[in-house]
């Protein structure tokens, strides 16, 4: 086990982040306007909008670019979040005892405007301190010191006066369409997913929004886990043989509070030397109808996605050739909103992503959730990220609420079967070809508690247990362990 160096500088952030709170009381006393919440996540460069405004998100109480009296034309956003987070009781296979990591992920973001041209740049560091050796760390826990985005883009809010909205934006930069359920930009998790390309936005303010993209991913380096232990640096690349690709529509209330997306994606892999992949070659279309929540009244979100293509096997019969790839999810859920104290939100949701029923066919059904994050459905990620969107079968219940408008608590509970019992839990490396293990993986039971102290200052904390079913107790190589514990704890200081 290492040392832990970095917890006094922690313990300092936080503190000093409570001090400096208490100084920004007559600030905050003197803000009435209603703001929608940002992710727990390194956020600025997302904030403002070229073509909706920048009024959604509270300025920083505390924010660099009024402290150094910078110019109207210059953007700046300095953010660092910490979270310590701990296991106990492995669930993947061949684990033993338990795990602990201090994940530390700071961020500058600087944007030039000029008119309608922007240039931009934004520089993440991620560290993923105090791990074990044998742990599992990867690049998705650390990404030391690189550029995440850097582009320039061109807007203009009433095009050739027609009303509408356009956007093109080149260059290095991230992605965030729909319910993010294929295309995110990561949240909780340490790594952000970049991509290097074009993107082109065209808004009627009133009716619709189209998205279209043509990108290249962008690999994180290094991979292997003694050089993320030893922190070795390297910058990330392009992946040059890889194209992801695709276009979304929006449809803004269609009828009532009832809005509509449609969107297909394309990706297309090739090999490399630094970068040998699958050769996944899928389209991926969808559909989503959703209505926003309201007090007093019900809500709703259905979302199909199919999936269809070609990829490479790698076991089975066809080991190293070409698979007929079709695969498919859903998902449903219908809330309600309660005109109550502490104005309780209660959700039930269904989610299903297809397995793959035989590893010797010509065919694979597991569904691959391409680029998207799985936090706000599946649970904590992490050190933990018990359960992705890839043969899954799995009802549960939520309930949101807040005790007083800086505090939000979400209490939520999820049973977990695997769509088919012979293919994998997708990334334990737990699998029984001949399903005798059953399909039951377990019970998850979260709970978490966001405090907003201003608008520059966050915590959170969550605690998760798994309840383990049949499949994860005696599925060969599970580790012969009691139910998981997870629990974390997160600063986010922004600047």
């Amino acid at each position: 086990m290492k040392p832990l160096p970095v917890c006094n500088t922690w313990a300092a952030i936080a503190v000093g982040g409570i001090y400096l709170a208490g100084t920004a009381t007559v600030a905050q006393a003197a803000e009435k306007k209603s703001y929608s919440r940002p992710p727990f996540a390194v956020f600025s460069s997302q904030m403002p909008d070229a073509l909706l405004g920048n009024d959604k998100y509270e300025k920083p109480v505390w924010n660099l670019h009024d402290s150094l009296g910078l110019p109207k034309w210059l953007s700046v956003g300095l953010e660092q979040r910490t979270r310590y987070e701990t296991l106990d009781n492995a669930f993947k296979a061949n684990g033993k005892g338990g795990d602990q990591q201090i994940a530390l992920q700071s961020d500058l973001w600087l944007q030039a405007g000029f008119d309608a041209f922007r240039l931009g740049a934004e520089f993440l560091d991620a560290r993923a301190l105090a791990a074990d050796s044998g742990s599992g760390i990867n690049n998705t826990h650390a990404d030391q010191a690189d550029f995440i985005q850097g582009y320039l883009a061109w807007a203009k809010q009433n095009i050739f006066y027609s009303g509408l909205g356009f956007e093109v934006v080149a260059g290095r930069q991230t992605l965030n369409l729909g319910s993010r359920r294929l295309v995110a930009r990561n949240a909780m998790r340490n790594t952000i997913n970049t991509f290097t390309g074009v993107k082109l936005r065209l808004l009627d303010y009133n009716a619709w929004q189209f998205t279209g993209f043509v990108t290249m991913p962008v690999n994180r380096y290094p991979t292997a886990a003694l050089d993320l232990l030893e922190e070795t640096h390297e910058f990330d690349e392009e992946d040059t043989l890889t194209w992801f690709s695709g276009g979304f529509l929006e449809l803004y209330n269609l009828l009532g509070n009832t809005s509509a997306e449609i969107y297909l994606y394309h990706l297309d892999e090739g090999d490399s030397i630094r970068n040998p992949t699958r050769n996944r070659r899928y389209f991926t279309p969808g559909a989503r109808l959703f209505s926003k929540p309201a007090t007093s009244s019900f809500d709703f979100q259905l979302e199909t996605i199919g999936q269809f293509g070609t990829v490479r096997a790698t076991s089975g019969a066809r080991d190293g050739l070409d698979q007929q790839h079709s695969a498919w999810y859903q998902h449903a859920d219908v809330g309600y909103s309660f005109d109550a104290p502490w104005s309780p939100h209660l959700t039930l949701e269904y989610d299903y992503a297809s397995g793959d029923d035989n590893p010797n066919d010509n065919k694979e059904q597991r569904f691959d959730t391409l680029y998207g994050a799985r936090r706000f459905e599946f649970g904590a990620t992490g050190i933990y990220g018990a359960f992705a969107r890839t043969n899954v079968n799995s009802p549960g219940a939520r309930i949101t609420f807040s005790p007083r408008g800086d505090v939000q608590a979400s209490v939520s509970h999820r049973l977990f079967w695997l769509a088919s019992p012979t293919d994998s839990w997708a990334g334990t490396g737990l699998q029984d070809k001949t399903g005798r293990s059953g399909d039951s993986v377990g019970q998850q039971l979260e709970l978490t508690t966001r405090w907003d102290v201003n608008s520059s200052l966050n915590f959170e904390t969550g605690w998760s247990h798994l309840f383990k079913g049949e499949f994860a107790r005696i599925a060969p190589s599970a580790p012969r362990t009691p139910d998981t514990d997870y629990f974390y704890l997160q600063s986010l200081l922004r600047f």
